[in-house]
């Protein structure tokens, strides 16, 4: 494994205060949208962590490669990403990004205790989870300027045209950009992660080997792998690929954040923001019955994830620093 220093960790990026506890002003302009109040509370809060990020110096990158979980352990250690870390109330996480899962880690996991992998497996789709929950925030804090400002355009009308195309919302009119807002938002880790256990087996799956598929989301016509036993009469699809296990996140985020099976998610997490509460993965949970053919059970056995692994914290987890460490699986 490289020799990596370990540099002092720089002031963490929190959730502003405010995000959880400032109230609004009862009155608005007659003209001006209904949920713009909401949108405000939000700039509060994500607004700030984005901008902070994009404002930031440039991240230096460090390439290390393992061959074991211990070498990973190692590095986790050497960074101060650990369970004691954890437990005495650090919510910080480095900047570790798994670029790929291989076919390594399928069987390495037999060999360590059952607690040990489950550790391995949050601590490294965690750092991918909050990265691309952060690059959602930074959308989400450009497209409240831009609504706040009324009348886009130039540059800002282009991009705001183009986020609207990926977010499968049709025009930027008001009722279009009042759903648009809906759309981009972050997904609690804690939802994520437990998705990610139950969907790829802990990361141990033929698809999270040969595809970094995390999430066993279909496709047909795309990269994808074929299942060996294809269900009739769907068609000739496959398990979605990708080039690295942050792509398959970020996928994953924005079926969420699209799909109309996930309608109800959407809406519930708006609501909640809209009372200037916490959105947690525990409550969200119980809107995902469309995402497997279990329905509820599938929302029992998240849920049971999340309670046996304590992951409800993760939630208040944020990343920390510039500096980012790009982990690749190593050949012995």
């Amino acid at each position: 494994m490289a020799m990596i220093t370990t540099r002092a960790r720089p002031p963490a990026l929190r959730w502003p205060e405010t995000n959880r506890t400032a109230t609004m002003p009862n009155h608005r302009p007659k003209e001006q949208l209904p949920w713009i109040d909401g949108m405000r509370r939000i700039l509060c809060g994500a607004g700030i962590l984005a901008t902070l990020w994009l404002a930031g110096p440039a991240a230096a990158q460090e390439r290390v490669e393992v061959a074991s979980p211990e070498e990973l352990l190692a590095l986790f250690e050497k960074l101060d990403y650990t369970p004691e870390s954890w437990q005495s109330g650090i919510r910080e996480i480095p900047r570790i990004y798994l670029m790929d899962v291989g076919p390594n880690w399928k069987l390495n996991s037999q060999n360590i205790e059952v607690v040990q992998k489950k550790r391995i497996f949050f601590r490294s789709l965690g750092p991918l989870v909050l990265r691309a929950n952060e690059k959602i925030l930074a959308d989400r804090q450009r497209l409240l300027a831009i609504v706040e400002a009324k009348e886009p355009g130039g540059e800002e009308g282009v991009w705001l045209t183009g986020l609207a195309e990926r977010y499968k919302v049709d025009g930027v009119d008001d009722e279009a950009l009042a759903e648009l807002v809906t759309r981009v938002d972050a997904v609690p880790p804690s939802l994520v992660l437990a998705q990610g256990a139950e969907e790829s087996g802990w990361g141990t799956s033929r698809f999270a080997a040969e595809g970094n598929a995390l999430f066993g989301q279909w496709t047909w016509g795309g990269k994808g792998i074929k299942p060996k036993e294809q269900r009739e009469g769907l068609g000739d699809y496959r398990i979605a690929a990708f080039d690295t296990p942050l792509q398959s996140v970020e996928a994953y985020l924005l079926n969420i954040n699209t799909n109309q099976a996930y309608a109800e998610l959407r809406a519930q997490r708006a609501r909640t923001r809209a009372r200037n509460a916490a959105v947690t993965g525990w409550d969200l949970a119980e809107t995902l019955t469309s995402y497997s053919e279990r329905g509820s059970e599938y929302v029992d056995s998240l849920r049971a994830i999340m309670r046996v692994n304590k992951l409800q914290p993760t939630d208040e987890a944020v990343l920390v620093g510039a500096e980012v460490w790009e982990v690749y699986p190593a050949e012995r």
